[in-house]
């Protein structure tokens, strides 16, 4: 260690107050920590590219230091849907100090890195107060049925009015209308689900009628239209 001369001629003072670290809640326990490996939670976040053009929601689930299971979903250009594939098999077996300092492809990955990294480590994490935290699997149930995101796309113009196009039910189909063009329901296949009934032996058309459900007041609608041609 080098210290200056003007360091070096100063007369020593004891440093009296060693309190140490505060203690940060983690996984119902309440931890000083003071190392990489005192770092355990689960929680999830999102980050956006530098020219704010795309977003990640990034899931981690920490114990002792180390992710131990990485889910990540971006939206925005097709590049970072491989970005994303990289990332989740970057990401499981480094700690959060390493996932930090690593290229993960995409700078929406990297930002929701930086702002998980923050969360976790100053005890805000979705786990704070669960004992033992979150079971390795647990970032599985943000997909829901089906293991797809929770995706919403909706469209809509002044001159004439509002799409569906996409929500967590699954795609559209078809929008439901009163008699004044209002939107009082929708139409839609669960792709999830349909792949399902595919990979269980449906055949495609059969797999698809079964997909399907409704929400809202469908069976009152004065007419249906496809949210994509009408």
């Amino acid at each position: 260690m080098i210290y200056s001369h003007e360091v070096e001629t100063m007369c020593p003072i004891a440093q009296g107050v060693a309190h140490g670290a505060a203690p940060i809640p983690e996984e119902a326990k309440w931890v000083k920590a003071k190392e990489i490996k005192d770092i355990s939670g689960f929680t999830h976040g999102i980050g956006w590219c530098a020219p704010q053009q795309g977003t990640c929601k990034l899931t981690l689930n920490v114990k002792e230091g180390v992710i131990q299971e990485a889910l990540v979903e971006t939206i925005g250009c097709s590049g970072m849907t491989h970005s994303a594939a990289m990332a989740a098999e970057i990401l499981p077996g480094r700690t959060i100090l390493e996932a930090l300092n690593t290229d993960l492809v995409c700078d929406a990955i990297n930002t929701a890195m930086r702002e998980l990294f923050l969360q976790i480590v100053y005890g805000r994490s979705q786990s704070a107060f669960s004992e033992g935290g979150l079971v390795i699997g647990a970032g599985l149930e943000d997909l829901g049925k089906g293991l797809r995101s929770q995706i919403g796309t909706t469209y809509g113009t002044l001159k004439k009015g509002p799409r569906y196009l996409e929500l967590t039910d699954g795609y559209i189909t078809g929008l439901a209308l009163n008699e004044d063009d209002e939107i009082i329901g929708y139409k839609f296949i669960n792709f999830g689900k349909m792949m399902d009934f595919i990979k269980a032996g449906d055949d495609a058309n059969t797999a698809f009628q079964k997909a399907q459900g409704q929400y809202g007041r469908v069976d009152d609608a004065v007419k249906i239209v496809d949210p994509r041609k009408d």
